[in-house]
Protein backbone atom coordinates (compact mmCIF):
# COMPACT_ATOMS: atom_id res chain seq x y z
CA UNK A 1 0.00 0.00 0.00
CA UNK A 2 1.29 3.47 -0.81
CA UNK A 3 1.92 6.20 1.72
CA UNK A 4 -1.66 7.39 1.11
CA UNK A 5 -3.29 4.05 1.85
CA UNK A 6 -3.75 4.68 5.56
CA UNK A 7 -5.29 8.09 4.90
CA UNK A 8 -7.71 6.64 2.34
CA UNK A 9 -8.64 3.87 4.76
CA UNK A 10 -9.23 6.48 7.48
CA UNK A 11 -11.58 8.44 5.21
CA UNK A 12 -13.62 5.31 4.48
CA UNK A 13 -13.77 4.16 8.10
CA UNK A 14 -14.91 7.58 9.34
CA UNK A 15 -17.49 8.10 6.59
CA UNK A 16 -21.19 7.47 7.09
CA UNK A 17 -21.85 7.94 3.35
CA UNK A 18 -20.33 4.90 1.64
CA UNK A 19 -18.05 7.21 -0.36
CA UNK A 20 -17.28 6.82 -4.05
CA UNK A 21 -13.71 6.96 -5.36
CA UNK A 22 -14.42 10.52 -6.50
CA UNK A 23 -15.57 11.55 -3.02
CA UNK A 24 -12.45 10.00 -1.51
CA UNK A 25 -10.26 11.72 -4.11
CA UNK A 26 -11.80 15.11 -3.31
CA UNK A 27 -11.19 14.59 0.41
CA UNK A 28 -7.61 13.49 -0.26
CA UNK A 29 -7.10 16.55 -2.48
CA UNK A 30 -7.89 18.74 0.56
CA UNK A 31 -5.15 16.96 2.50
CA UNK A 32 -2.58 16.80 -0.30
CA UNK A 33 -3.08 18.91 -3.40
CA UNK A 34 -0.57 16.85 -5.41
CA UNK A 35 -2.41 13.52 -5.21
CA UNK A 36 -3.77 12.11 -8.47
CA UNK A 37 -6.87 10.00 -9.10
CA UNK A 38 -4.84 6.94 -10.12
CA UNK A 39 -3.26 6.85 -6.66
CA UNK A 40 -6.68 6.78 -5.04
CA UNK A 41 -7.99 4.10 -7.41
CA UNK A 42 -4.90 1.93 -6.97
CA UNK A 43 -5.11 2.17 -3.19
CA UNK A 44 -8.85 1.42 -3.20
CA UNK A 45 -8.20 -1.68 -5.30
CA UNK A 46 -5.49 -2.83 -2.88
CA UNK A 47 -7.62 -2.10 0.20
CA UNK A 48 -10.54 -4.10 -1.24
CA UNK A 49 -8.34 -7.00 -2.37
CA UNK A 50 -6.73 -7.30 1.07
CA UNK A 51 -10.12 -7.21 2.81
CA UNK A 52 -9.57 -3.91 4.62
CA UNK A 53 -12.63 -2.34 2.96
CA UNK A 54 -15.71 -3.57 1.14
CA UNK A 55 -16.41 -2.44 -2.42
CA UNK A 56 -20.14 -2.13 -3.04
CA UNK A 57 -21.04 -2.36 -6.72
CA UNK A 58 -24.51 -1.71 -8.08
CA UNK A 59 -25.24 -1.62 -11.84
CA UNK A 60 -25.53 1.89 -13.23
CA UNK A 61 -23.90 3.58 -10.24
CA UNK A 62 -20.29 4.19 -9.19
CA UNK A 63 -18.68 1.73 -6.77
CA UNK A 64 -18.81 2.75 -3.14
CA UNK A 65 -16.58 1.75 -0.26
CA UNK A 66 -17.37 0.73 3.30
CA UNK A 67 -15.87 -0.68 6.47
CA UNK A 68 -15.77 -4.42 7.06
CA UNK A 69 -17.84 -4.63 10.24
CA UNK A 70 -20.66 -7.20 9.90
CA UNK A 71 -23.69 -5.39 8.48
CA UNK A 72 -25.91 -5.46 5.41
CA UNK A 73 -27.06 -2.83 2.93
CA UNK A 74 -30.28 -1.39 1.55
CA UNK A 75 -29.67 -0.07 -1.95
CA UNK A 76 -32.17 2.18 -3.67
CA UNK A 77 -32.74 0.76 -7.14
CA UNK A 78 -33.75 4.20 -8.41
CA UNK A 79 -31.13 6.66 -7.09
CA UNK A 80 -28.42 4.26 -5.86
CA UNK A 81 -28.41 5.54 -2.28
CA UNK A 82 -26.97 3.02 0.18
CA UNK A 83 -28.05 2.61 3.77
CA UNK A 84 -26.66 0.32 6.45
CA UNK A 85 -29.01 -2.19 8.04
CA UNK A 86 -28.12 -4.52 10.88
CA UNK A 87 -30.05 -7.76 10.68
CA UNK A 88 -29.49 -10.88 12.71
CA UNK A 89 -26.48 -12.95 11.67
CA UNK A 90 -27.64 -15.54 9.12
CA UNK A 91 -24.43 -17.58 9.09
CA UNK A 92 -25.84 -20.52 11.07
CA UNK A 93 -29.04 -20.65 9.04
CA UNK A 94 -27.15 -20.55 5.72
CA UNK A 95 -24.69 -23.21 6.86
CA UNK A 96 -27.51 -25.50 8.03
CA UNK A 97 -29.28 -25.19 4.68
CA UNK A 98 -26.07 -25.81 2.72
CA UNK A 99 -24.79 -28.53 5.04
CA UNK A 100 -21.36 -26.91 5.09
CA UNK A 101 -19.50 -23.92 6.55
CA UNK A 102 -19.32 -20.60 4.70
CA UNK A 103 -16.55 -18.00 4.79
CA UNK A 104 -18.88 -15.00 4.79
CA UNK A 105 -21.94 -13.55 3.11
CA UNK A 106 -23.00 -10.16 1.82
CA UNK A 107 -26.68 -9.27 1.90
CA UNK A 108 -27.86 -6.42 -0.31
CA UNK A 109 -31.52 -5.55 -0.29
CA UNK A 110 -32.82 -3.58 -3.26
CA UNK A 111 -35.68 -1.20 -2.53
CA UNK A 112 -36.95 2.28 -3.34
CA UNK A 113 -35.82 4.80 -0.71
CA UNK A 114 -38.26 7.18 0.95
CA UNK A 115 -36.99 10.18 -1.08
CA UNK A 116 -37.61 8.35 -4.35
CA UNK A 117 -41.01 7.18 -3.10
CA UNK A 118 -41.96 10.80 -2.37
CA UNK A 119 -40.74 11.97 -5.79
CA UNK A 120 -42.82 9.34 -7.55
CA UNK A 121 -45.90 10.16 -5.43
CA UNK A 122 -46.11 6.81 -3.66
Amino acid sequence: MSKYGDEILDIILKSKEHPTAEMIFMEMKKRNSKIVQATVYNNLKSLAETGKVIRISHPGFPDRYDNTTRHDHLICSQCGAIFDVRLGDLTTSIEEQLGQEIDSYDLRINHKCSDCMKKSGQ
